[in-house]
C-alpha cells in the first residue's frame, strides 16, 4: 500500500536579480534525506539543468540551522558540484526560511563548502580547479562545429581539470565564442572516448568582463548550462595566471546570460587554493510534489 508524501520544491533564477534570466535551479529542502532514485526521479521531473536536495545537520530548529547536507542531480545523474544551484539553495534557506546564520556550510561531495550573506549577494567558497595543458584531439573540434580551418585560427589552448574532469578551451578572441555550435550527440561521445566532464568554451572579454565562457555537458544530461559556477572554479585559476588579477567580472554568453564577480583566494602553506563567487538570485517558484510512498 502507498501513501502521498508531499515535498515543496521551489525554482530559483541564479546569478540574476530578475526574473527569467541567470541558470534556473530546483531546490528541495528536506526534514531527512530521500533515496537516491526519488532524488534522480525528481531532478528528472523538473528537468533543470541541477536540482538540490539539502538536509539539516544541525539539530533544532531550522531557522537557527548553520550545516546542512547537500547533493546536486542533474536529469540524468547525480554531479560533485555545482555553484548556481548552491547559491539557489542559500536564497531559499535565507528567504523563504529565514535562517539567521550569515554564514552556512553544506556538506558535499566535494568536501565542506561554505556560502556567506554579503548584502544583497551571496558568496561562495569553492575549492579551485586545477587546470592542466593537453592535446585536444580533433573530434572534439569536429563535435564543436567549427570548419577545421577557423578552429585553427581561432583555437588557442586546452585544459583539463584533473578533479572535475572539465574540460577548459580557449580560444583568441571574443567573436569566436558566439560561433561555437556543437552537435551534441558527437560531443557526448567525444567526452565519453575522452572521459571528460562538461567542456567550457572562453576567451578574453571586453569591458567590463575580464572573461566570457559558455558551457556545454551532454553526457551530463546538459546540452548547454546557462551561467555554470563550478565551471567558473577552472576558468578563474586560468584566467588569474593569464591577467595577473586575483579579482575578476566574469560573463557566461548563453542565451539567459549571467555575471559572476570571481576572486581566486591563494593558500600561502601551499596547499588548495580556493574561489570565491558571488551573484545574486531570485525566487520564481515555489510548489507542491506529492511523492508516492510505501507504508
Amino acid at each position: 500500500m502507498s501513501q502521498d508524501r508531499s515535498i515543496t520544491i521551489f525554482q530559483v533564477d541564479s546569478f540574476s536579480n530578475v526574473p527569467f534570466k541567470g541558470n534556473p535551479a530546483g531546490v528541495c529542502i528536506l526534514e531527512k534525506s530521500l533515496d537516491d532514485q526519488t532524488m534522480q526521479n525528481i531532478a528528472a521531473e523538473m528537468n533543470l539543468a541541477e536540482t538540490a536536495f539539502v538536509v539539516p545537520i544541525t539539530a533544532g530548529p531550522l531557522v537557527n540551522a548553520y550545516k546542512f547536507k547537500l547533493r546536486w542531480f542533474t536529469p540524468t545523474t547525480e554531479v560533485p558540484l555545482c555553484g548556481h544551484a548552491t547559491l539557489a539553495t542559500a536564497r531559499v534557506l535565507y528567504d523563504i526560511y529565514q535562517v539567521k546564520n550569515d554564514t552556512l556550510t553544506f556538506d558535499t561531495e566535494s568536501g565542506d563548502l561554505m556560502v556567506s550573506r554579503i548584502n544583497d549577494m551571496i558568496q561562495l567558497d569553492f575549492p579551485a580547479g586545477d587546470p592542466h595543458p593537453i592535446e585536444l584531439p580533433d573530434y572534439f573540434k569536429n563535435a564543436l562545429n567549427f570548419h577545421l580551418a577557423d578552429i585553427d585560427d581561432m583555437f588557442h589552448e586546452a585544459f583539463q581539470c584533473r578533479v572535475l574532469g572539465m574540460l577548459l578551451l580557449r580560444f583568441k578572441d571574443a567573436s569566436a565564442i558566439s560561433k561555437i555550435a556543437p552537435n551534441f550527440s558527437d560531443l557526448a561521445q567525444a567526452e565519453d572516448s575522452f572521459g571528460s566532464k562538461g567542456v567550457v568554451v572562453t576567451a578574453e572579454g571586453e569591458k567590463p568582463y575580464d572573461f566570457i565562457s559558455r558551457f556545454f555537458a551532454p553526457s551530463l544530461g546538459i546540452n548547454e548550462d546557462p551561467v555554470t559556477g563550478a565551471a567558473h572554479t577552472v576558468l578563474t585559476p586560468y584566467w588569474s595566471v593569464m591577467l595577473k588579477k586575483k579579482k575578476m567580472v566574469a560573463f557566461q554568453v548563453s542565451k539567459r546570460g549571467g555575471e559572476l564577480n570571481v576572486e581566486l583566494k591563494t593558500d600561502p602553506k601551499g596547499f588548495r587554493h580556493r574561489v570565491l563567487i558571488s551573484g545574486q538570485a531570485i525566487i520564481v517558484l515555489e510548489g507542491v510534489m506529492k511523492l508516492a510512498v510505501d507504508d
